[in-house]
């Protein structure tokens, strides 16, 4: 058991101070500071002072490369694997792990089993099926059964498109896989989402425009992400989400060089605009790309180094929005919590309530991490 006495907490909507009793890996229950019934065997080691203190979800990193990432400049180029330690030190709770553009060198038996062992570890993991590629290579032999027979398939992605490094699918090709992973969704009660990778083509997302205008499949079977990658997709992507579509921003820690340099889109100022226009917050994600390789070079395409995706990139664009672009940290946190767990169906993930997960991470004033905690156990006991 622990409980968590007197902090503020954001469930993501905002709640005020609360006392909060975990038992086991649920929420208990959640009381009014102060109001808490005696609680019969808890010891002093059990009760957390949240005096100061802000309770959020556990963060949801939708978007990982668990297995590593790069290798597009040769084998060199591959990055490492993804950690329990690395993953939960930056507040993230549940993950979801995708192959990029190498489906070869990665692959699905691969990709599961380092999903299922990130779930003995202590986290909570998920996985995509597919890679860049289409068609899909998947674990089983169709897209429909490894969503519906494997557990810790909930979609298919990440599938490329306006990209020089994707298979270059024909409409048609990209609307089987949607259908197909839709109908695994269905078949098995999970999302069936399907995640996009957006590229730099000017095609932008011409390929998701047209199955939502031109088949029965709802705009909520797809995840479009890398939507601030430049300004053009970004402003695609706001039509798009102002007509219902979700939308994935990519965080980054190094946001000063690429808005600068690549066009990039700030994700506070994006989401701040988003807002502005219409869309309803609800349908905003932040995700890191986590273990993705990012080259990085000058102004006149010098070569500088490689970077690597981050998790820790997630509470810093829930700063960002906070602190730079005046959003208030419901919605902000939200991006990271309750909308991912909505829109990928995962069940008693992203919010603060009673027979919800213990999945809890406390933040200081600066919105600073400073305790994390999953399935109800502290992260100092499964790392």
């Amino acid at each position: 058991m622990k409980l968590i006495k007197n902090i503020n907490v954001y469930a993501p909507e905002h709640l005020g101070n609360k006392d909060v009793l975990v038992i086991g890996d649920k929420i208990a229950k959640i009381e009014e500071a102060g109001c808490m019934p005696e609680i019969p065997y808890l010891t002093a080691e059990d009760i957390i002072d949240g005096s100061g203190k802000i309770l959020t979800p556990g963060f949801i990193d939708c978007h990982v490369h668990i297995l590593g990432g790069g290798g597009e400049g040769g084998f060199a180029n591959r990055t490492p694997e993804a950690t329990v330690e690395g993953l939960t030190k930056f507040g993230v709770t549940t993950v979801v792990g995708c192959l990029g553009t190498d489906g070869i060198g990665r692959d699905m038996c691969a990709l599961v089993a380092k999903t299922k062992g990130l779930c003995e570890q202590g986290m909570s993991a998920y996985c995509y099926t597919g890679s860049y590629q289409i068609p899909v290579h998947t674990l089983t032999d169709s897209i429909t059964k490894d969503i519906m027979m494997i557990q810790e398939i909930i979609g298919t992605g990440e599938i490329a498109i306006s990209d020089h490094r994707s298979s270059q699918p024909t409409f048609e090709e990209f609307v089987r896989v949607v259908a197909d992973t839709r109908l695994g969704g269905v078949l098995s009660g999970k999302a069936g989402v399907v995640n996009v990778h957006l590229g730099d083509s000017p095609r932008c997302m011409d390929l998701i425009e047209r199955v939502v205008a031109e088949t029965e499949i709802p705009a909520s079977q797809i995840l479009p992400t890398h939507i601030n990658r430049n300004e053009k997709l970004f402003c695609k992507a706001t039509e798009y989400a102002k007509n219902g579509g979700n939308v994935d921003f990519t965080g980054n820690e190094d946001i000063d060089y690429w808005e600068t340099i690549c066009d990039e889109v700030r994700v506070c100022n994006g989401i701040r605009r988003m807002m502005e226009a219409g869309v309803d917050p609800k349908h905003i994600t932040i995700s890191s790309d986590g273990q993705g390789s990012l080259p990085m070079y000058t102004a006149g395409g010098e070569f500088l180094g490689m970077g690597v995706g981050q998790s820790s990139c997630l509470l810093k664009e829930v700063k960002e929005c906070v602190c730079k672009a005046d959003i208030p940290l419901e919605i902000a946190i939200s991006t990271i919590t309750a909308n991912p767990a909505r829109i990928l169906q995962l069940k008693d993930k992203g919010k603060i309530e009673e027979g919800c997960d213990a999945d809890l991470c406390i933040l200081n004033q600066e919105l600073d991490l400073v305790e994390v905690i999953i399935r109800g156990k502290c992260r100092e006991s499964i790392c």
